[in-house]
């Protein structure tokens, strides 16, 4: 299994930046880099939802399970197709005196039968996974101040 953590220091409240993150129907709008997200299905607290995005010029897509935290606050999507069919991703918000830890992990079975180790480590994980996810940090940050901070 393959873990990575990306994480940035955001001068924002936990909750300006988890309302932000947790509205994925509007990453769209907010995050250059996604192409559209789709709700399939809402049940409650958990929704289907098809998402795409790009990782430079490649295009990626994926379906998962949402299921937002607001309480705690915290953010679970569980892929449900594609390359990372499987993976659990957890956004987790970490409010502290003056600023908030967001973080974004992901685990990740790999289960591609030739070279699958370099494959999962270098390809999947450092390339697409940890670049998107450097990505979304950055925009969410930028986003989150700008809007505490006007």
């Amino acid at each position: 299994m393959k873990s990575t953590v990306t994480s940035v220091v955001v001068n924002a409240p936990a909750r300006a930046v988890y309302d932000l993150a947790s509205a994925t129907e509007q990453w769209p709008v907010l995050l250059p880099h996604y192409r559209f997200v789709r709700i399939l299905s809402q049940d409650g607290g958990e929704r289907t939802i098809e998402m795409a995005a790009r990782r430079g010029v490649i295009p990626i897509r994926w379906t998962a399970v949402q299921r937002n935290d607001p309480d705690t606050p915290s953010i679970y999507f569980r892929h449900l197709t594609g390359w990372t069919q499987g993976m659990e991703v957890w956004w987790r918000f970490d409010e502290r005196e003056r600023d908030t830890v967001v973080s974004i992990s992901h685990d990740l079975d790999f289960a591609f039968p030739v070279a699958a180790a370099f494959i999962e480590e270098h390809v999947v994980a450092e390339y697409f996974i940890e670049g998107v996810a450097r990505r979304t940090l950055a925009h969410m940050k930028r986003l989150a101040e700008e809007a505490v901070h006007v």
